[in-house]
């Protein structure tokens, strides 16, 4: 066996040479040596077929037709038995006339042409040359299939890498538009706050002061000692309760839902209403705590003070002179309902329809004609909804309102 080396193994032409006379095989290596390609000579169809069991990556056989043994046309239909062998073309070498038998025998066994001895140089050389071109180029095909393949195969990974890349981008997307919204109910809470616990102690201080400047000559000295004494002491607690409000929205940046604690509730209602006495006085509305002092409740401290100050200040609001404003609650099974009770001018059924309507814009209190941002009620029902409480309200035109929400209960021990 000889092979050439002047063609690149990827390129490489091989033949397989098959003929039971050692000097067809070196004649047809001769006649072919010129073109560069490479050979294996085999000289039985059985050496054949056993080189072809360990190399599958022929180009050509040339088989003679007439051998001992195992003839050519034995040999090729053992030869295209195997799948891996079928794409070989196979051009039988014959001494015979073509008769038409021997041709249609020699094609049904896979032969794709015959050559007769003895052969002509010129025309095995170019009998050779079409298939040995048509092997390049099917190679070639093959070889830009592989590099289409790996390049959709890139543009696969490729796709499925934006496809993801897309896809946690607009999760990240929705998560920042989660948290842009929690930042702007945040910022509607921290508005209602300031609204609800600060302005109106700011009121009283109003108040209290207006008297002091507007003629001072005609106040005694206990009235003036009075109202300074107001005006003290409410400066004080709106200082404490403008601490707690920004410690509070401090929390909130930081995602903290709320802090519940173990609390004395009629104390902490108590404190809830200190600094709501003066707007009450202002009216001379009668404000009063009948909480029992032995319920405790598991509540945000300040929280439970915003729910409280919200109510109450609006009950102040739509109640006349002389009226009451009352606060009570009752044990009931974990919970705790907690009243707040006036004797204001009440709210019609479409109102009280309408009042935990999110997309409402009806105050928390009020009548037909009384019409609020909507913030206290916002923040009142999610201080209640994070603790797990619900909310209600019972009305009547010119009797007054109740309000009932529920925290939960915990034990004094």
């Amino acid at each position: 066996m000889r092979k050439a080396t002047k063609k690149a193994p990827d390129r490489a032409i091989k033949i397989l040479l098959v003929d039971d006379n050692s000097n067809n095989l070196m004649s047809m290596e001769v006649a072919l040596e010129r073109d560069d390609y490479s050979f294996t000579k085999a000289t039985s169809g059985r050496e054949a077929l056993r080189i072809l069991l360990k190399e599958e990556d022929f180009s050509l056989i040339l088989l003679d037709v007439k051998m001992p043994t195992m003839d050519g046309y034995d040999t090729a239909e053992l030869i295209y038995q195997r799948d891996k062998l079928k794409h070989i073309p196979i051009i039988f070498i014959t001494a015979h006339d073509y008769e038409e038998a021997a041709m249609f025998k020699g094609y049904q066994a896979g032969a794709v042409d015959f050559i007769r001895k003895p052969f002509n140089p010129e025309i095995l050389r170019s009998k050779v040359a079409v298939f040995a071109e048509l092997h390049r180029k099917n190679q070639l095909l093959r070889e830009q299939e592989e590099h289409v393949k790996a390049i959709n195969n890139d543009l696969t990974l490729l796709n499925q890498d934006l496809e993801k890349r897309v896809s946690d981008r607009t999760a990240e997307l929705e998560r920042l538009n989660e948290e842009l919204k929690a930042l702007n109910l945040s910022k509607d809470k921290f508005l209602s706050v300031i609204s609800h616990d600060l302005r109106n102690p700011l009121t009283a201080l109003l108040a209290s002061s207006a008297k002091l400047n507007d003629d001072p000559e005609k106040l005694g000295s206990d009235k003036i000692k009075q109202l300074s004494q107001i005006i003290h002491r409410t400066s004080n607690k709106l200082l404490d309760q403008l601490n707690e409000v920004i410690d509070w929205a401090k929390k909130q940046s930081e995602k903290t839902k709320f802090n519940p604690e173990k609390l004395r509730l009629a104390e902490g209602i108590d404190e809830s209403l200190d600094l709501l006495k003066p707007n009450a006085a202002q009216k001379k509305i009668k404000l009063e705590n009948k909480t029992p002092k032995g319920i405790f409740v598991k509540a945000d401290p300040l929280m439970l003070r915003s729910i409280v100050q919200n109510l109450v200040t609006n009950a102040i609001k739509y109640t006349p002179q002389g009226g009451s404003v009352i606060i009570n609650a009752k044990t009931e099974g974990h919970m705790v309902r907690i009243f707040v009770e006036d004797s204001g001018v009440g709210m019609s059924e479409e109102v009280q329809k309408k009042l935990f309507n999110k997309d409402s814009n009806i105050s928390i209190s009020g009548t037909n004609n009384e019409i609020g941002s909507g913030l206290g009620l916002m923040l009142v029902n999610d201080f209640v909804a994070q603790h797990g409480g619900t909310i209600d309200v019972e009305s009547a035109i010119g009797v007054g309102t109740t309000f009932k929400f529920t925290i939960p209960a915990t034990s004094t021990a």
